[in-house]
């Protein structure tokens, strides 16, 4: 069996990134078609983990704005054109495949970002993923603003960013 891959996710993909994130993600329900405007909109950042012939995770990561959180199960609409970060919206890999799966997907969109002239990777961590994200390089942000929608990523989510010129 060939080793788990990331490769570019596929509108034909959305079946497998739904029923994994309402495994992975049961109190943070999100619609299909707000995945495929993500995959749409910003298709070089979403990514499906591929192990034998099954998804077994998914990635989805476009611009944004530093310090602004785009919100749950809502569709962008648009790109900022002024995006100074990355913003990786999630990752999600089922439990028999994780292992470094996740650094290496970071590891691809940090050069993506690194590629269209953005040096920042953002994110909100949530189940307590805090101490992972800090091994991968990223650093709590307090700001009081994000407070609010913080609370809908529920209790210990907290805003991260990653400097990639610093790594």
């Amino acid at each position: 069996m060939s080793k788990p891959h990331w490769r570019p996710a596929h509108t034909s993909d959305l079946p497998a990134i739904s029923a994994i994130a309402a495994r992975i993600h049961p109190d943070f329900p999100e619609r299909s078609e707000v995945f495929a405007e993500k995959m749409r909109l910003s298709p070089d950042g979403c990514r499906v983990l591929v192990a034998g012939d099954e998804i077994a995770g998914y990635g989805l990561a476009h611009p944004w704005k530093q310090h602004q959180i785009p919100p749950l199960d809502r569709f962008l609409e648009r790109l900022p054109e002024d995006a100074d970060c990355l913003y990786v919206h999630d990752i999600a890999v089922l439990p028999d495949q994780r292992g470094g799966v996740t650094r290496a997907y970071v590891t691809g969109i940090a050069e993506l970002a690194h590629a269209t002239g953005i040096a920042t990777l953002a994110l909100v961590s949530v189940y307590a993923t805090r101490p992972l994200w800090e091994r991968l390089g990223f650093r709590a942000v307090a700001a009081d603003a994000l407070h609010a929608k913080l609370a809908s990523y529920g209790e210990g989510a907290t805003y991260m960013l990653r400097d990639l010129a610093a790594t």
